[in-house]
């Protein structure tokens, strides 16, 4: 047991490079290893949760390396909710991908998906603030071949804007770790924390500029206005189960602003006080209004789903940004919300495209027409935030952090109003896709690509997917008391990180 907590890293990063070698010419095998590793990830992932539940801070020194001189991975509460919502995301996704045949068109889907799992578990896990930027290029590299997966001019030129972009990022992640390491000295995060308390108030000009540097790296990955336009084409030209895996990669951005701007630059921190509060909060209320909006004019599914995303990470953001342990508290009830309701909708999006195209445009019924509009449905409400799901607890819970901020009328009008907007362009997309369609006449219509539907065997593997996702979000419902009183403890952890840093660094005292 005491190497299960580098397993969630180590087994996609075998699992790939041996489908690659071993199994490239056998798709069945390629699949029955990949969905083995990932039932396994789930299971490991489960039995990490368990350890950290109590609170327990575990530290594994790659090497016997002890920090902060050699790489450590850390478990804690909130890595260990994010490594679980991360393999139960991979398993639906990948039977998705299975059922409706994604995984047969271009090669290396299963080998890519394993090292986009191993970049993101390393992510989530990872110690040390020079690892966090490694796996993020893993992440990089892995989630550009899923991108392009079955090739196309549009997909592979938004692929490249996505590379690009995020190589900018890249670049400005470097040059932010070179800032902390010359005024620091170390990049491990529980010593970062250490040092950065340490240094006098005259002398923190060069760290305040890492630090900016940071959040505008972080600000990138989770596509928070302005530096969010890298998104919207990437994820609608994606194929459909990748952008449903690419839910928690925006997570990712989310995660890595609650980690380091509470252990290492945290509110009580003079030296970078005000860095972030000020133009954060006012970044995520143009983030959810710029998501809604796009999700009112969109006319493509895959935009819609999109920019449904983009209004989640800003309903997320404004949670952390300010910075309190009830808002905390109520962004990781909502994380949590959030990238399973993105995921069923991308997947449920991929469902009406393979049927009748991508354009928001009145059709005849498609096949499996009723079960698929089921679908559409609880996806809309669950990210418009819309009871009876727990997206509707997630934002009352949001909305009741922030009673106190300076901004609150502010947040609670842009949030309703982003709600009310993002559910009526769910309607309208709904009612264009699967109401109006039964009124036209049984050939094409005159109207800019519309498809007539074709028949189609149902994939009942893919139905599995999207149900299995929610019933996801239906047991965060249903369960939302434990669920809250997680994410409570998970807040009050990370507002508390003393425990964190003595565990990290507390073997060097020996």
């Amino acid at each position: 047991m005491e190497h299960l907590l580098i397993a969630p890293v180590v087994l996609p990063a075998l699992v790939a490079p041996f489908i690659i070698m071993v199994l490239r010419h056998h798709l069945d095998l390629q699949r029955i290893f990949s969905l083995a590793s990932a039932v396994l990830l789930a299971g490991i992932t489960l039995a990490l949760a368990a350890q950290s539940a109590d609170g327990t801070v575990k530290v594994y020194e790659l090497g016997d390396w002890p920090a902060p001189f050699g790489i450590v991975l850390v478990l804690d509460r909130l890595s260990a909710m994010m490594i679980v919502l991360t393999s139960l995301l991979a398993l639906p996704v990948l039977l998705y991908a299975i059922g409706s045949g994604w995984d047969t068109r271009g090669s290396n889907f299963h080998a890519l998906f394993q090292f986009q799992l191993m970049g993101i578990m390393g992510a989530f896990l990872t110690g040390d603030a020079f690892n966090l930027f490694v796996f993020f290029e893993v992440l990089l590299i892995a989630s550009y071949g899923l991108m392009i997966h079955s090739g196309g001019t549009r997909r592979f030129q938004a692929g490249v804007q996505y590379v690009v972009f995020n190589l900018l990022g890249s670049t400005l992640f470097l040059f932010a770790l070179g800032t902390l390491y010359a005024v620091t000295g170390t990049l491990n995060m529980a010593d970062l924390a250490v040092k950065v308390a340490q240094i006098p108030a005259e002398d923190t000009a060069l760290l305040r500029v890492g630090a900016v540097m940071l959040l505008l790296v972080f600000a990138i990955k989770a596509s928070l206005l302005p530096l969010h336009f890298w998104l919207p084409s990437a994820y609608a030209n994606a194929p459909m189960p990748v952008a449903a895996l690419f839910a928690i990669m925006t997570k990712v951005g989310a995660y890595s602003i609650l980690r380091i701007y509470t252990l290492v630059f945290g509110p009580e921190v003079e030296a970078t006080a005000g860095l972030t509060e000020s133009w954060l909060l006012p970044a995520a209320l143009l983030t959810l209004g710029a998501g809604a909006i796009g999700v009112l004019g969109s006319r493509k599914l895959g935009r819609l789903a999109a920019f449904g995303a983009i209004a989640s990470m800003g309903t997320l953001l404004i949670a952390i940004s300010l910075f309190t342990e009830t808002a905390a508290a109520a962004a990781l009830y909502y994380l949590v919300h959030s990238t399973l309701a993105a995921a069923l909708l991308f997947l449920v999006a991929d469902l009406v495209i393979e049927r009748q195209g991508q354009w928001i445009l009145p059709q005849l019924p498609m096949p499996q027409t009723g079960l698929i509009s089921a679908l559409f449905f609880a996806a809309a409400i669950a990210l418009a935030g819309m009871p009876p799901l727990s997206g509707f607890l997630g934002k009352l819970l949001v909305l009741d952090a922030t009673r106190g901020a300076d901004l609150a009328p502010w947040i609670w009008g842009v949030i309703l109003l982003g709600s009310l907007i993002t559910i009526i362009g769910m309607a309208r997309a709904g009612s264009l896709l699967f109401w109006k369609g039964h009124g036209l006449p049984q050939r094409a219509a005159e109207e800019p690509g519309y498809t007539a539907a074709e028949t189609a065997p149902p994939p009942a593997l893919a139905f599995v997917a999207c149900f299995g996702l929610l019933a996801g979000l239906v047991a965060l419902t249903v369960f939302a008391g434990p669920a809250t009183r997680y994410a409570e403890a998970t807040a009050a952890q990370l507002y508390a990180p003393a425990a964190y840093i003595d565990t990290v660094l507390g073997r060097t005292a020996e």
